[in-house]
């Protein structure tokens, strides 16, 4: 008869493997960070420009003018 081997090691627990959280740290860092992004993007919206004339356009009006002109087509 053969002698059993008695040098094995005790299997460790999913989360005391290294590799383990490489695997399944990763893609969980990547939803966090979905959502912190998702999150900003909700509440640092911008509000959206008014085209009629506005008594509150005064500062902006000079960049609306700009940005008009450069989506107008070229004249010639």
């Amino acid at each position: 008869m053969k002698a059993m081997s008695t040098d094995l090691k005790p299997t460790l627990p999913w989360w005391r493997v290294p590799t383990a959280w490489m695997v399944f740290g990763g893609p969980a860092i990547v939803v966090v960070a979905s959502f912190v992004t998702f999150g900003l993007a909700l509440h640092g919206r911008d509000r959206p420009l008014l085209e009629g004339g506005s008594a509150d356009q005064g500062a902006t009006a000079d960049a609306m003018q700009a940005r008009n002109h450069a989506a107008s087509p070229a004249r010639r």
